[in-house]
This record gives C-alpha cells, structure tokens and sequence, in this order.
C-alpha cells in the first residue's frame, strides 16, 4: 500500500508541476474581440486573444517592430522613454530623452515630452516623433541623433505625433497640440493650426492640409492612392481620406468613417493610430480597441481593450498586431500577414 500511496503522490505533485508550468507560460490577456462580419475570421482566427506582453507604463505608444532586429520598440512617453520588448528577453529600456532633451523639468498637468509615433526608414533608422522638442529627430546607427525638421517657415511645430514614409523616401506626418505643457492653449505656439506635413526625399518641407483639428494617426493605402488620417477630437472622432495626387500633394478629403457615436457611447479613448495591411485593411486605434474596416470603409470586427488605445503596427511574421494600450504592450496573432 506504501508504494501504491507513494507513487499517487508522485504522480499527483508531476500532474501538479505540470499545471503549474502551463499557468506560468499562459500570457495575460486583456479585453475581448468582437466579430462583426464573417470576413473578420480570416483576418484574425477564432480563439485568437489580446496578449499581454508587458504593462505598467505611463502611456504605451508608436509600436514599431526592427524587423533585422527582430524585436519591437515603443515609446512611453510621460517618463521620455522608449522601450524594447524581446521576444527572448522581454522587456527593457532601448533608449531615453529623444523626445525632450530640455535641461529644465517638463511641467505640465499631463506631460508628454518623449517620442510618440516611430518608423523605419530605408536603411533601418529610426525615425522618430517628439514631443518635447517639437521635431522629427532619426536615431543613427551609432547612436547619435539628427533632427531632420523642427519648424514649418520658421515656425516651431507644435508636437510632430506620428509618420509614415510614402516608397518614393517622402515622410509624411501630422501635427497636433498633445505634447504641449499647455496644448493647444499654450503660449509658447507658434502656428494657428495643426496640420499634416510631407518631408521630401529632397528635405522639402510640404504642408498639406490644415483642415484637421486634431490629426493623429497616418497611413498610407498598399497603392499609395490613397492617405488614411485619423482625427482625436471627442466632437469629432473621424478618420479621413485624402486622395494622393502624382506630386504628392493631397486631394480634397472625405470621411472615411465616423466613430463620434462610438465615443459618446462611453468607450475609451479617440481616433490615435492606425495601420494598413497588405490586402488595404485599415487596422485604426479608436474608441475602446483597435477598430478594422474594408477599403470601402465596413467595419468588420473590433480588438476591444477596453482601455485608451493609442497606436498599433504590424510585426514578427506580418501575422502579428503589435497594440499599445494605455499602460499595456499588447500583442494580437493574425490569420493572414
């Protein structure tokens, strides 16, 4: 009987420990996602869930992954951070105070002197929006840092937010009030707008429209026809888009999608970032989640966080949705890169 009992316990404590593993190597996941049309499966599988990679941060944003890297980098933007997940070793600093390199304390009721939106260009630099110095800045290979624009005709922008570059090496990119001590009531502004900008291969600066009270999130369609911008007004949480015209320039604009109904609803957060994947799906942070339409604006399903979400960029394979959530680094596994 000794035996007997002995061996049970044995085989409990294994069955105990296996648990017990399986628990640990579970991610957190947060919210739920919401399918609103049978299309939306083949974009993101049945079971699929928003995986936690990391939290804690002040305001998690512009998720960018270094595909010869392979690992993602996002700002944190309160603290003036930007961090680095690894999918081997997880989370850590990757560079602080590219956003704000000011000597004196950034004092304001909500604070946001670091990066926001960060790209790649062609050769594998990063490319990055700041806040508190009010510029595109590009992080070299060694380190170092180049500011490629900080003022519109000599006028200091207001706080660059997010960009992204056009095939031809042009970056495009917007300018609200956010990262302002005093936003848009601040004295120290220069411009009377807030506007969506284009820096040419050339370092032309291009202003194209000043027709958006808050632009944020830009992004282009996989033909490059057509420019998608997100707009984080409460009285007006819309997403244009702008016909691209062949030197560049903007067309008149339309409304892409209106999401003020889903604001007024109660659901967290505006319009912030977007995405745009291969087959011309828009992938747009909104109220509540991550929000996916057709390139004729029909709304197939929903990442619902829960939280104010900011930014989101595909990654790894191109069958991952890297998401920043407020204090959260999300990710999502796709069905189709």
């Amino acid at each position: 009987m000794t035996r007997i009992f002995l061996g049970l316990s044995c085989a409990f404590a294994l069955l105990s420990m296996t648990l017990d593993s399986t628990i640990a190597q579970s991610p957190k996941t947060i919210g739920s996602i919401e399918r609103l049309d049978p299309a939306f499966d083949k974009l993101v599988p049945p079971g699929a869930k928003i995986e936690v990679l990391g939290e804690g941060f002040d305001w998690a944003e512009g998720p960018c992954w270094v595909k010869d890297k392979g690992f993602l980098v996002f700002s944190d933007i309160p603290p003036n951070k930007i961090m680095k997940w690894d999918p081997k070793s997880g989370i850590s600093v990757f560079m602080e105070r590219v956003g704000y390199t000011g000597k004196e304390p950034f004092v304001s009721a909500t604070p946001e002197p670091g990066t926001n939106g960060i790209t790649l260009d062609s050769e594998g630099r990063l490319i990055c929006c700041c806040h508190g110095d009010r510029a595109i800045k590009r992080i070299e290979k060694d380190g170092k840092i180049t500011v490629l624009a900080d003022k519109f005709e000599g006028k200091r922008f207001n706080s660059p937010n997010d960009l992204v570059y056009k095939s031809n090496g042009d970056l495009y990119f917007t300018d609200p009030p956010y990262g302002l001590p005093q936003r848009e009531k601040d004295p120290t502004r220069e411009l009377d707008w807030f506007g969506v900008y284009r820096l040419g291969k050339d370092g032309k600066l291009t202003l194209l429209t000043k027709e958006m009270t808050r632009p944020n999130g830009i992004g282009f369609s996989p033909d490059e026809q057509t420019l998608y911008v997100a707009q984080s007004d409460p009285d007006a949480a819309i997403w244009k888009a702008f016909p691209v015209q062949a030197d560049g320039t903007l067309g008149a604009s339309r409304v892409f999608s209106d999401g003020t109904k889903w604001a007024k609803e109660g659901r967290p957060g505006l319009p912030d970032g977007l995405a745009v994947d291969q087959q011309g799906h828009i992938w747009a942070t909104g109220p509540g989640g991550v929000y996916c339409f057709t390139p004729d604006a029909k709304l197939l399903g929903r990442i619902n966080t829960g939280e104010r979400t900011a930014n989101c960029k595909f990654g790894e394979d191109g069958k991952t949705l890297f998401v920043c959530a407020d204090m959260y680094i999300c990710r999502v596994r796709l069905a189709s890169p």
